[in-house]
């Protein structure tokens, strides 16, 4: 690993890639630190403790921790990451986009221009609603979390959000385009890892105060361990259709006669299908929240980590979310048209809709599986926070609870930063980045990044 790692900074390119990348993270997360004027840090902070492993829990994952201490950076990338998707979800039904993004590099310039566009009004609508929402914030001791409120401070902040996130937007444009890896990934991953050793440091003072066993921490590791292994066996898997094509003469030169495959992965739809369910679900029992009324605050309250309507619907979300998503990602109809324009086929499958009933058949058995696998893997924050409050249902939840073991019922009692979904985008962007690194070091005829033959293949 130390030779590996001597072979990157022994290339001059790589190695100034290497470190453009390093410093533009850092700048990231030095940013994340400086606060937005006219707030109560300690109200803020004991206002998000209060909050913590809802909505604003998650959403503060993606934001590195930066929206509990309501930074500059507070919005994150979210903002971009959802005009990415509206852009992608209006290109199935706006001809005119579809038009653009069949015209290559200058088409997809444009889309870029409007999700830069996109990303100011998602900041100025958030930055708003935000804004307003932290003058009635209060601490659970009733300090208010903002000491001046009014539209002066709406205003500052709005700007101030919104000029934070466009500063990332560039952060990530920069990186992808001079540094390594995917910028706007990486940015998500390292407000991810910099939560790590305080989660840690929390393992380590509840092990301290026994409030948990050495047992109990060895099971979680191990645990961890399992779970990273599986993230890791399939995120690499996937199902390589065989293509054949036929030999065609053009001039004095034959072309195709050659046989490769088509390769289609398991999770094809990455974390993007429990973003949107998270999203889905967990917004309105957030707004719910807010309003003092019994039959608002009983929504909230049966939409929040570990009840089993949140569970119940967190799981059909994340299906339905994952076909959805890939069906407009993947089309079976274009592969199969490019296929037929390039003199491919399937053996055994005639081209044309044959062609393309058969790729969408395969595609919808491993879509099931990626979703399954997504759903599994999203509900491990549950059991490890909250568990599953069972005793909730009607008739049978207190029969249910007295059967079930607590672990199940009341979870171990485990950080966020530990959940599924983080370890998902970590392992994702880490075997992406990884990936990019050992191409550099193969193409300049140096060893491996991993050090043998095996290729590590990424996500995409």
């Amino acid at each position: 690993m130390l030779k590996s790692i001597r072979n990157i900074f022994a290339i001059p390119d790589l190695r100034k890639r290497v470190i453009f990348t390093l410093l533009l993270l850092a700048v990231y997360r030095l940013g994340a630190q400086i606060p937005i004027p006219g707030i109560n840090a300690e109200a803020l902070f004991e206002f998000f403790k209060s909050a913590a492993g809802g909505f604003l829990g998650f959403v503060d994952l993606f934001a590195g921790r930066a929206l509990s201490r309501m930074s500059i950076f507070a919005l994150g990338i979210m903002p971009y990451i959802s005009a990415s998707i509206i852009l992608e979800l209006l290109v199935v039904v706006w001809p005119y986009l579809e038009k653009l993004k069949k015209e290559g590099e200058l088409g997809q310039k444009k889309i870029t221009q409007m999700t830069r566009y996109g990303t100011v009004v998602i900041c100025l609508v958030q930055g708003l609603g935000m804004a307003i929402g932290l003058e009635r914030a209060t601490s659970p001791t009733g300090q208010p979390v903002v000491m001046d409120p009014g539209w002066g401070f709406r205003f500052i902040t709005v700007i101030t959000f919104m000029a934070g996130t466009i500063f990332i937007m560039w952060l990530g444009e920069q990186i992808t385009e001079r540094g390594i890896g995917n910028g706007i990934s990486l940015i998500i991953f390292s407000g991810i890892v910099v939560g790590l050793p305080r989660g840690i440091a929390d393992i380590v003072e509840k092990l301290r105060g026994g409030e948990m066993s050495p047992l109990k921490i060895l099971f979680l590791l191990a645990f961890m361990l399992v779970v990273t292994g599986f993230i890791v066996f399939v995120e690499r898997g996937q199902r390589r259709i065989p293509v054949s094509y036929a030999k065609r003469v053009q001039g004095r030169k034959i072309y195709g006669g050659q046989s490769t495959h088509l390769p289609i992965k398991v999770n094809t739809g990455g974390v993007i299908p429990i973003i949107f369910a998270s999203s889905v679900i967990t917004f309105p029992a957030t707004i719910a929240g807010f309003i003092k009324h019994p039959i608002a605050q009983s929504i909230s309250r049966q939409l929040s980590f570990g009840m089993p309507l949140y569970v119940l619907l967190y799981l059909a979300g994340i299906v339905f979310f994952t076909y959805f998503y890939i069906s407009i990602i993947y089309n079976p109809q274009d592969v199969s048209e490019n296929l037929r324009k390039y003199s491919g086929f399937i053996p055994g499958i005639r081209p044309g809709k044959n062609t393309a009933d058969y790729i969408d058949s395969v595609l919808s058995h491993l879509t099931f599986i990626g979703a399954i696998y997504l759903a599994v893997v999203a509900l491990i924050p549950e059991f490890l926070m909250a568990g599953v409050k069972v005793d909730t249902i009607p008739f049978i939840g207190d029969s249910l609870d007295a059967f079930l073991p607590k672990w199940f019922t009341q979870g171990m009692n485990v950080n966020f930063y530990f959940g599924g979904t983080s370890l998902l985008i970590v392992i994702g962007v880490a075997m992406d980045t990884l990936n990019q690194i050992e191409s550099q070091l193969v193409m300049r005829n140096y060893e491996s990044f991993l050090g043998g033959r095996t290729r590590l293949r990424g996500r995409r």
